[in-house]
């Protein structure tokens, strides 16, 4: 096969007047480099290839002639690629491998390949019970350890169980039965070493909140439990179907903006409850906005306490200032776990030696001993509050299965080891199917109890077994001793956990970060304060939804210019050092191209070749000839964005411009070449890089006569 080349060399220096640099022009007419171009052709469908042998690039602009003369500077023999067709597949293949995408991202059975049969057997008891996976090599030192461990979580489980049952409006002993079935289930399933099970104040205050508005337990306790175990009943469903299907990508939608905004608001709510607890008050409001709160709070005045308020800021001030030694030695971690039970029961002997002498101090009163009482013929199936109860299922489903996994993840992060979110999500939704049938209420993984549990040297799921076998003992000899526990102290343990939600370091760094979600943060915050928890939570995650949208229907267009001396092309904006290739218009868009921004691209690149063309009129500068659209960050498109590029290269080639693609992306490049547009682009009009494109293009405007 016969080459025919064409060259057109220059060896003459630029003038003084000119921006290429003079003495790097000399360098190079030293060395024998050669400035120029040379393009040489093989047949009509050949590849191009050009010849550039300097490492220097540059633009000289004649002043006779519109047309730029390239000084470039690239490796010799460069070669124009030819744009290639992903390997070709059957619709049934394309299906299961983007199926296989969306679902199996972690490939979860590939343990599975070349085994017996007995040994997938063990491989699947230990996929579905990771007990199977760690409890042939447990040893007595790791038993050791997690006693320790367990003992310390159980001694700030009890009182905090107590504490979150009042929360939710429910019988305290509902919260001790919460912190020992759900723990003995997440001890089989759950893949996490250091999550420590039992109930959460964010999940207690939502389900009270939302049930408390149709149901209220002091005028009809029974259909209000009945209410709660069914809704955890729906929450373990919702938590484990997430699990089973390989969906929990839902639960994303609660971005970590969202959480900071809604968990501060929850917490800011909650202590402000409290203070019925602090300030002995009986006759409080039940609403959960902060106006109707602090109103109830003064006009009660004349039922505060003096005695219930010194004792409780007194053990509220000891609690706090033990949580603050904690944070700031975390070795003494210990302090602040043994200092809510340790308040229980000085408060208690305080209460009961006092009995005659302090009146109007509320206390919790009898708990009944024994074990958890069944309660799956309480679940509520059918009736006018099926609804309410499948509606708060959900939500507290999602806010627990959020803090639970992220709880999960972040301490087996610190010890190097990985957390499933689908075995989480299983775990915690068949921990909580199982606590409906045996009166608990909804739990997940605890952060301030996983802390404790991770500082105090746990090293499996031993530890909640531990907890569940404290909580037992509790259950079974001890609860009569809780008779003449306060009120008050229960108040001052919910506040002093909650207080750490209020984390304003990351919603100072939304601020400094993105200004969008520092909005959807304080739209959560200001929502869950002023109008309730389920709305505030609502209305931050359609914030978050409309940020997605957003960034969907409005994606980054820009235009690129040439870093000197390189093949790279970037934004001009970041980079001040890039220059625009002339006579070409290089743009890049960000996103994929749908039928949700398709028109938006199309007038936003008309707005971008409008505006080079007056730039370039205003300063007499080179015709602008060719648009180069860099598709390298388009992951996909459809038939909407196919027809909008084909309307793009209509227009623009009715203002006599060339209107080029490249580096589409394969599942891009394969939807362009079944819709038959490339064949409207010919044989120049499409290339895998911008570097090559400007480098061809440019050689055959000079290859004219």
């Amino acid at each position: 096969m016969q080459m025919r080349t064409n060259c057109a060399l220059t060896t003459t220096p630029p003038p003084p007047s000119e921006s290429i640099n003079r003495e790097k022009w000399e360098k190079c007419k030293s060395k024998k480099h050669l400035v120029g171009f040379c393009r040489r052709e093989m047949g009509v469908n050949s590849n191009r290839v050009e010849d550039f042998s300097s490492h220097e690039m540059g633009v000289r602009v004649s002043s006779e002639s519109s047309e730029a003369v390239m000084v470039v500077a690239m490796p010799p023999q460069m070669e124009i690629h030819r744009v290639c067709l992903p390997p070709n597949k059957t619709t049934f293949q394309k299906l299961k491998h983007r199926l296989s995408e969306i679902f199996f991202p972690d490939d979860p059975l590939y343990r599975f390949k070349n085994q017996s049969s007995y040994r997938k057997l063990v491989l699947g008891l230990q996929f579905f019970f990771p007990i199977f996976h760690w409890a042939p090599t447990y040893s007595l030192a790791l038993l050791r350890s997690d006693v320790i461990s367990g003992l310390t979580i159980a001694s700030l489980a009890i009182p905090q169980g107590i504490s979150y049952a009042k929360l939710a409006n429910l019988p305290p002993i509902i919260g001790l039965y919460s912190s020992f079935v759900p723990p003995l289930i997440y001890s089989i399933l759950g893949s996490s070493r250091h999550l420590a099970v039992g109930p959460v104040s964010i999940a207690s205050l939502v389900m009270g909140t939302m049930l408390n508005n149709v149901v209220s337990y002091s005028e009809d306790p029974v259909l209000y439990l009945k209410l709660a175990f069914t809704a955890t009943f729906f929450a373990g469903l919702f938590q484990a179907s997430l699990g089973l299907l390989r969906l929990g990508f839902i639960i994303d939608f609660l971005s970590k903006a969202t959480l900071v905004g809604f968990m501060a608001g929850a917490a800011v709510i909650v202590s402000l409850q409290q203070l019925k607890g602090l300030l002995g008050i009986v006759h409080f409001t039940s609403k959960m906005q902060i106006i109707p709160v602090l109103t109830s709070v003064f006009q009660q005045r004349h039922e505060w306490s003096w005695q219930t308020i010194v004792m409780g800021f007194g053990f509220l001030a000891f609690l706090l200032i033990t949580r603050q030694i904690s944070l700031r030695r975390p070795k003494l971690f210990w302090v602040s776990a043994a200092a809510p039970l340790t308040s229980v029961i000085l408060s208690t002997l305080l209460v009961f030696f006092l009995k005659s002498k302090v009146h109007g101090v509320s206390i919790i009163g009898n708990l009944p001993k024994g074990l958890n009482p069944p309660s799956s013929n309480m679940l509520y199936f059918h009736g006018s509050y099926l609804a309410v109860a499948i509606k708060t299922g959900i939500v507290t489903g999602i806010l627990s299965l959020t803090e639970g996994i992220a709880v999960g993840r972040t301490f087996a992060a610190l010890r190097n080891y990985q957390v499933d979110g689908n075995k989480e999500m299983m775990a915690i939704g068949f921990m909580n199917m199982a606590g409906s049938c045996s009166s608990c209420y909804v739990t997940t993984g605890s952060f301030s109890r996983s802390a404790v549990n991770y500082n105090a040297g746990a090293q499996t799921a031993v530890s909640n077994i531990i907890l569940a076998s404290t909580v037992l003992v509790t259950l079974l000899f001890l609860m009569p001793l809780f008779h003449y526990t306060p009120n008050f102290i229960l108040a001052a343990i919910i506040i002093t956990a909650v207080i750490g939600l209020i984390d304003y370091e990351a919603a100072y760094k939304l601020w400094k970060v993105d200004k969008l979600d520092c909005f959807a943060c304080l739209c959560s915050f200001f929502g869950v304060l002023f109008i309730s928890v389920p709305l505030g939570l609502a209305i931050a995650v359609g914030v978050s939804v409309f940020k997605v949208l957003l960034h969907v229907t409005r994606p980054n267009t820009m235009v690129l210019g040439n870093l000197p001396g390189t093949q790279i092309y970037q934004n001009l904006s970041r980079y001040r050092e890039a220059m625009k290739v002339p006579s070409f218009l290089i743009l890049a868009v960000e996103s994929p191209i749908y039928f949700a921004n398709s028109t938006y691209i199309q007038e936003r690149m008309l707005r971008w070749v409008r505006e080079e063309e007056e730039q370039i009129q205003a300063n007499n500068g080179n015709t602008l000839k060719c648009v180069i659209l860099d598709m390298t960050a388009v992951t996909a498109i459809d038939t909407s964005g196919i027809d909008t590029v084909c309307e793009l290269r209509k227009m623009l080639e009715k203002r006599s411009l060339q209107f080029v693609l490249a580096n589409p992306a394969g599942n891009v490049m394969e939807k362009l070449h079944q819709s038959k547009i490339l064949d409207s682009f010919g044989m120049n009009g499409l290339y895998l890089t911008v570097g090559e494109a400007v480098a061809d293009i440019s050689s055959l405007w000079k290859a004219r006569p």
